[in-house]
């Protein structure tokens, strides 16, 4: 009987600013012990491209800071977010490019819909591993389309009637485009021994909140044929359930986000605004200690989602307090931080009105109350 395969799950990454390898060394001793480490790149890496209008924008990034995470044995990521399009189509392609060269399997945005959708795939101990990754939080100038590059989607519907987009409320998701998610699901299935489906979803720096559509586009993967859904935008942990006994993280929060783009001061003018207004939307004042991740101050407990695939494809499921101290980087906390942190992740899947669920001391592995 072969050992059993170790997977962790890492939330955003955005590493804009120098010495990447720096702001990953709190956590790169655990990724770089792990099997297999997949996370989520949320904004292009390029030195060139148009700026894209329909969200705040976010700065591209330094390619050469890409490496830093094959350095840390990240090895898949997925790309469908509302930011990867914010430099244009040269965006999308110089990442693409760079990741290739690294040997980083990546899903989720292409030069169209096709590539956008075309599944990332790995051969870990002699098992196939399969990535499908979806931007479902618009805006809709990211989406790929049969002539523009962007993100592969997940169309969720605006109360108001109006276009997808991050800062709508976002309530139902279209039948039609959850039919195309779960096509692209059921197609893959027979290629991997273990599927997962990356959602970039929610509500993002309000805590322990899920919207109305998150719980039942998780369960529709579930149902497709995913082992494994893992929810990312919010900028905040959010809770974790279990459907048809597999695991969905509803948001891991922030892998590694290190960035001047949020901070005060911006001289952006949709930036600096989106500063202010998110004051106001969200009812908090960052902390500014955390000059490069100004969120929530709940946010500063993190977690790095867990599995163990087995063998026999049995999966246990858990997850690995992380502590963001300022200016906002990543560390493995103290042993009073970890039960805080373990304990607060259990709260929030409990607010979030989840099934209760019980962890072991290190809050390492989880199961249903």
């Amino acid at each position: 009987m072969s050992d059993p395969i170790e997977i962790l799950l890492l939330g955003d990454l955005i590493l804009d600013v120098p010495d990447p390898d720096h702001w990953l060394a709190g956590i790169a001793p655990l990724t770089r012990a792990a099997d297999l480490v997949i996370g989520h790149l949320e904004v292009p890496h390029t030195r060139r491209g148009q700026e894209l209008q329909g969200d705040v924008p976010a700065p591209g990034a330094d390619p050469d800071h890409l490496a830093a995470l094959a350095r840390a044995n990240i090895r898949m990521l997925s790309m469908a977010g509302n930011h990867i399009a914010d430099c244009g189509p040269e965006g999308i392609a110089d990442t693409i490019a760079e990741l290739a060269r690294l040997g980083i399997a990546h899903n989720g945005a292409g030069a169209d819909i096709v590539s956008a959708k075309a599944p990332a795939r790995i051969q870990v101990s002699g098992r196939s591993v399969s990535l499908l990754s979806y931007n479902c939080v618009g805006p809709e100038l990211s989406w790929a389309a049969a002539d523009r590059a962007g993100s592969a989607y997940v169309n969720v519907l605006a109360a108001d009637g109006g276009p997808s987009r991050p800062q709508a409320d976002l309530v139902e998701a279209d039948p039609a485009s959850v039919a195309s998610m779960i096509t692209d699901i059921v197609a893959e299935r027979p290629r991997a021994d273990l599927l997962v489906v990356a959602l970039h979803k929610g509500i993002t720096h309000r805590p322990a909140a899920i919207a109305p559509y998150e719980r039942a586009l998780s369960d529709a993967a579930i149902e497709a044929g995913a082992d494994v859904v893992v929810g990312h935008h919010a900028h905040i942990a959010r809770g974790i359930e279990f459907h048809d006994g597999k695991p969905v993280f509803h948001g891991l929060g922030n892998g590694v986000v290190v960035t001047h783009a949020l901070s005060p001061g911006q001289g952006h003018a949709a930036r600096a605004e989106w500063v202010e207004r998110r004051k106001s939307m969200f009812g908090f004042e960052p902390d500014p200690a955390y000059a490069l991740a100004p969120f929530h101050p709940e946010a500063a407990n993190g977690m790095i989602g867990k599995l163990l695939w087995h063998a026999n494809g049995r999966i246990e499921a858990g997850f690995v307090p992380i502590w963001f101290e300022p200016p906002g980087r990543p560390v493995r906390p103290s042993p009073h931080q970890r039960t805080e942190i373990k304990d607060y992740i259990i709260r929030i899947s409990i607010e979030a009105g989840l099934a209760p669920l019980i962890a072991d001391d290190q809050g390492s592995w989880i199961s249903l109350k």
